[in-house]
């Protein structure tokens, strides 16, 4: 990056940014306190309008009701039938007519209406009556109680325009009781949302499930429907009362409430976003005019600034490149006494001692990675040497100790036990613990014998031609009672015809008999106990292989499984050099033996041996 570049991101870093990070942060913390304090003000009005409408609504019908319902309709007669319908006609100056229906919806005398606007009541046209009695269904009244009302659908009223919607009230009880049915035109409800709107500057409307406006603080949507966006929000199902969304492109930022009284309304109130958040956003367009004059500025004095020094710098930085690519010989051509000057003389310098010292680094690298690889050669071969003669000493140490300590104490505790048996009859109380003292006995004298063998050096291995299905056969003879004893389920897989190795016959049984009792021990607790031992032969070699069903052997041991004295058996036993004395036998006769093993499902060890 260039010097011009690094003032201009400085001067950035130093003054520019911090300014408008904090400037921006402060506009976006306004914006946000702003769209949540317009969000509560529109929840707040949003309820507010809806409990009004619902109370100047519902005031009007019960009113009517109250009034309908004291009066004995049944015994007036046409003229006092017509005074009582204009009682209810007066109840409320939202109402432009009303009429009497029978129990068939049919109408009864004449209706009480005004034909143009007077006392405050909308004029009502005749022509509308059939209109009138279609639009509100009196079928579900007849079986209500007296002063019961019920709502019909909204429509359009024929002389104002306005929202209106037809409210019939039961006159009496039973089936056969008359109705008195009147219109109610919204005009008090949109004088209503019109001064809340007036209040607030924001756009307050009464709608009804489908979207359509019933009446609205803007006279020219009224009766049409919401925007498609807000309409489907609408159209979501809520339990809160009062919600708020953001809808549209230009969004709408909008809080809708339901109407109480199980009426199907909801009162909206809505903003424009754009015009709501006007103040921030026109304050974040100046921060963004200063910030970009102030970068121009800054622009500007960088060039005037940085144009000398970079003309000069440029010739430094060209040798410095020529250093980069290996060219050493390369000098910086720069007169004068500034510090520049002297960065020169420095860098000529510099050039002359690197030249040297690079002839003398790659002499001296090349005799150091000869004498490197020399020395890590030596070390490994040291290193493997000593921990395999810390191995066999330990364990040769160990055995030699065991057969001189043990060894005749244990005879001669050997030899008394049987002395002491042969003297004892079967009924001896003693015999039991007796015989226990043998066996312990001959436990120890085996395990010392195990330890001797494995410290001692063997003797060259008598390889001849073998059969690994009779070494098998003849080992099984040895364990298979013990096995069936201990539920195991014993399945062969012989090779046919017979698979003949270069083995010592002695020597195999006891590596085939080292990995059962190694998978016996280890399927001693699980529920499935199936031993599975099989022969053949793939590549030029024999192979015979000692798979089970037992608890497997973790990852982090699986590199220490032939390792002298380690073990992971719940059970001790044989001082973990089973698989040890199996892995020299088979190392001796120039085999191998591989393992694979997943935790809780076994383990599979296989042996290669030489054809013979």
């Amino acid at each position: 990056m260039k010097l011009y570049q690094q003032l201009i991101l400085f001067m950035l870093a130093a003054t520019v940014l911090p300014l408008a990070i904090v400037g921006f942060l402060l506009l976006s913390r306004a914006e946000a306190e702003l769209a949540s304090r317009i969000a509560v003000e529109q929840r707040t009005l949003a309820a507010a309008t809806a409990e009004t409408v619902a109370s100047t609504l519902m005031k009007t019908v019960d009113a009517m009701a109250l009034v309908a319902e004291s009066i004995d309709w049944e015994g007036l007669n046409e003229e006092e039938a017509r005074g009582a319908l204009t009682l209810v006609f007066r109840q409320s100056t939202a109402v432009s007519a009303v009429m009497r229906l029978d129990s068939a919806g049919h109408p009864l005398g004449k209706p009480v209406f005004y034909t143009r606007e007077e006392e405050g009541h909308p004029s009502f046209d005749p022509g509308s009556i059939e209109v009138l009695t279609r639009s509100v269904p009196v079928q579900p009244l007849k079986r209500g109680e007296k002063g019961e009302a019920a709502l019909g659908r909204v429509y359009a009223h024929s002389r104002s325009g306005k929202a209106a919607v037809a409210v019939a009230i039961k006159l009496g009880a039973g089936e056969g009781a008359s109705f008195v049915l009147a219109e109610i035109v919204f005009k008090d409800l949109e004088d209503l949302l019109a001064r809340k709107a007036q209040d607030t500057g924001e756009r307050v409307e009464l709608v009804d499930s489908g979207g359509r406006i019933l009446a609205s603080s803007d006279s020219e949507r009224r009766l049409g429907t919401v925007e498609d966006a807000l309409r489907a929000q609408l159209a979501v199902e809520s339990t809160e009362p009062v919600r708020s969304f953001r809808v549209g492109a230009p969004p709408l930022r909008v809080s809708a409430a339901r109407v109480p009284e199980k009426l199907d309304f909801e009162v909206l109130v809505a903003v424009d976003e754009a015009t709501a958040l006007a103040p921030v956003r026109s304050m974040r367009r100046t921060v963004l005019v200063s910030i970009g004059a102030a970068l121009v500025v800054l622009l500007a004095l960088g060039a005037l600034f940085t144009r000398r020094i970079t003309a000069r710098l440029s010739l430094v930085s060209s040798t410095v490149e020529a250093f980069g690519r290996g060219e050493l010989d390369k000098r910086v051509k720069i007169d004068g006494y500034d510090e520049i000057s002297a960065l020169a003389s420095t860098f000529n310098q510099m050039g002359a001692e690197l030249e040297q010292a690079r002839a003398r680094l790659l002499r001296w690298n090349d005799d150091l990675r000869a004498k490197v690889d020399e020395a890590m050669a030596e070390l490994k071969a040291a290193q493997a040497q000593l921990l395999e003669a810390q191995k066999l000493a330990a364990v040769g140490q160990l055995g030699a100790g065991v057969a001189h300590e043990l060894n005749n104490p244990l005879a001669g505790i050997l030899g008394y036990v049987q002395l002491m048996l042969m003297s004892r009859s079967e009924t001896d109380d003693d015999l039991d613990t007796l015989r226990k003292i043998e066996q312990s006995a001959k436990r120890c004298k085996e395990i010392t014998q195990n330890l001797l063998r494995f410290s001692q050096q063997r003797a060259r291995a008598d390889l001849r031609s073998v059969d690994l299905n009779a070494v098998i056969r003849d080992a099984l003879s040895l364990t298979e009672l013990q096995m069936k004893s201990e539920g195991i389920t014993l399945k062969l897989e012989l090779a046919e015809p017979q698979v003949r190795v270069l083995a010592d016959p002695g020597h195999a049984s006891q590596v085939l008999l080292a990995l059962v009792s190694n998978s016996r021990t280890a399927m001693l607790k699980t529920g499935t106990k199936v031993l599975t031992l099989r022969t053949g032969e793939r590549e030029g070699r024999g192979f015979l292989e000692v798979e089970d069903t037992g608890k497997g052997i973790l990852p982090e041991h699986r590199t220490r499984v032939f390792e002298p004295f380690f073990t992971t058996k719940d059970v001790w036993s044989n001082v973990g050099l089973g698989l040890s004395v199996a892995y020299r036998i088979v190392s001796e006769a120039g085999g191998t033996i591989e393992m694979r093993s997943e935790v809780g499902k076994g383990s599979c060890f296989t042996v290669w041996l030489m054809k013979a």
